[in-house]
């Protein structure tokens, strides 16, 4: 039983690895929030297919679609998560009541947060905008700088 623990230690992921990946711009370590806010913008544009600034009901489905695509392919966030922690609809140990991952939310749901005027359309500027609070939710030590210490589970 010793034999395997220094096995699983070098395949075991390492969380907010991928994330740190794909958004440390600088390659520092760390993400910064104004490196959040220019990332985000670039994910914005991905889905804004029209160049409008806004996006539409079919922009929206295609957020859900491509992260369909990343999952089937074993990639996209949550990935790295152990069986049975936070795959969708579900019960965790010892709880009755129904858990879903951010990962499972409909695109719709997940972006009505960032809709800061209510009426119902998520623009680049609200999208954007939103960094600042979705940014400050991560940080968890309040460092000012997303690192592998902000992410794995709490304590």
């Amino acid at each position: 039983m010793l034999g395997a623990a220094p096995g699983f230690a070098q395949t075991a992921p390492v969380p907010g690895q991928e994330f740190l990946l794909q958004w440390d711009l600088d390659g520092d370590g760390g993400v910064t929030l104004s490196e959040a806010r220019e990332r985000r913008g670039d994910i914005f544009t991905m889905f804004d297919e029209n160049e409008d600034d806004a996006y539409s009901a079919a922009e929206i489905a295609m957020i859900d679609e491509h992260k369909a695509m990343e999952r089937a392919a074993g990639k996209g966030p949550g990935h790295q998560m152990p069986e049975g922690m936070g795959q969708g609809p579900g019960k965790r140990q010892g709880q009755g009541r129904a858990m879903r991952s951010g990962h499972d939310v409909p695109a719709a749901e997940g972006l009505r947060a960032f809709d800061a005027n209510g009426d119902g359309v998520i623009s680049r500027v609200e999208f954007v905008g939103g960094t600042d609070r979705w940014f400050a939710m991560r940080d968890r030590n309040g460092d000012g700088v997303l690192t592998s210490a902000d992410f794995g589970p709490r304590t």
